[in-house]
């Protein structure tokens, strides 16, 4: 397989679920992750980030810390609870504590990235996270 080989979706195409408020971060890293074959699914808070984990199965999860109606960590408690394979999630927040750091990792974040970040660094820790 060549470089230039078109990304359309096939089979072994990897699934990212954002789940973010900020309209401009969920559209730059859509932009980003589609540029780099994935295929990428939205949710706008923490329900609908759970409802699409269970309804579309991703392959990885980029989650907010800080969201309306269900907080980027009940979103975690929850989602280790409902799967019995554990989802790769990296968690994005603005948030300079490192309490809620720990936090993210006790609840096993795969990553954890503070805005503003660099897109290669995020695209570099998804990269990780879905190559076998």
């Amino acid at each position: 397989m060549s470089e230039s080989t078109p990304t359309t979706a096939k089979a072994d195409t990897k699934k990212v679920l954002i789940v973010d408020d900020d309209y401009e971060i969920v559209d730059s890293l859509r932009y980003a992750l589609e540029e780099q074959g994935y295929q990428v699914v939205i949710a706008r808070d923490g329900n609908q980030g759970l409802a699409l984990a269970e309804r579309e199965n991703p392959d990885l999860m980029i989650l907010d810390m800080m969201m309306p109606k269900r907080s980027g960590f009940l979103v975690l408690e929850k989602l280790r609870r409902m799967r019995e394979t554990p989802l790769p999630v990296i968690m994005i927040t603005g948030n300079e504590g490192s309490r809620h750091k720990a936090y993210a990792e006790l609840l096993g974040v795969s990553d954890y990235i503070r805005k503003p970040f660099a897109m290669d660094r995020l695209l570099q820790a998804v990269a990780n996270l879905l190559t076998p």
